[in-house]
């Protein structure tokens, strides 16, 4: 789901589903383009979401791209591809950095893939200034690298016995900016922007759930840093420090997460 050099898991990274998708379409439903000719999900990742697209804008071509290979074969070979959207929608393997918008791009969406991708900033308002007059830009980012499961996870890596193994593996403190300042940035990009965060309280099940749920995702990088064995261990002192954070209670465990979103209109 982004630019990164470890390999996905597409099983592992649709668990969590609902609170996973949701994000896209509170995202996705600020944009108003009505007829769209070219629609673009950059970071798509198994393209479940990517075929709501295409099902919105039946006449419209839609592209998924990814840098993941096991996401771009998942989506793919799953009925996402043509079918019901006969023929209208199609993933590729790319990589988003050197992605440009055609002169037919007229809706642009990246959900939950820009925090892997530094600068990604200027990314934004090359994009935007390559975009048409009316043409559409939406963008989700995750904003919880302050809250206790990345501080954990960084806090771990960075401790002696991992020091060494995952120094520079884990780069939460410049991942994402804040609301005010990818405003500032469309705006000046020439763009009519709508800008604000969500913080989701998220009811998990399970015994480890927030364990699990940074195994789809901010766990990945570490655990591509270190061998199995290694793996293994890092795991389990991390999830000891998720239990203390994370207590389960009567009804299941309450995991806070906050997102940035981002729509614009290019004027």
């Amino acid at each position: 789901m982004a630019e990164n050099q470890f390999r996905w898991d597409p099983a592992k990274y649709v668990e969590f589903g609902d609170y996973r998708d949701r994000p896209f379409f509170d995202l996705t439903s600020r944009v108003a383009a009505a007829a769209p000719v070219g629609v673009v999900d950059l970071g798509c990742g198994p393209g479940n979401l990517t075929a709501t697209l295409a099902q919105r804008w039946p006449a419209a071509k839609v592209l998924g791209l990814d840098n993941s290979p096991e996401m771009v074969a998942a989506a793919a070979s799953s009925q996402h591809d043509g079918g019901s959207a006969g023929g209208s929608l199609t993933f590729s393997v790319a990589d988003i950095r050197s992605w440009r918008p055609a002169q037919d791009t007229d809706v642009v969406v990246s959900n939950a893939a820009l925090q892997w991708v530094p600068g990604h900033q200027e990314l934004i308002s090359g994009w935007l200034a390559g975009m048409h007059s009316g043409a559409w830009l939406a963008v989700q980012v995750p904003a919880n690298f302050g809250a206790p499961s990345h501080k954990l996870m960084r806090e771990l890596a960075e401790s002696a016995p991992w020091r060494k193994r995952l120094d520079g593996v884990l780069r939460h403190g410049d991942a994402v900016g804040e609301p005010g300042q990818y405003h500032e940035l469309l705006l000046q990009s020439g763009a009519t922007a709508d800008v604000w965060e969500t913080t989701y309280s998220q009811l998990l099940a399970g015994e480890t759930p927030v364990l699990d749920w940074v195994r789809g995702t901010g766990l990945r990088p570490v655990l591509a840093a270190l061998s199995e064995a290694d793996g293994q261990d890092f795991e389990a002192q991390y999830s000891l420090l998720l239990d203390a954070a994370y207590p389960r209670g009567e009804f299941g465990t309450i995991f806070e997460f906050r997102r940035i979103f981002m729509v614009a209109a290019k004027n």
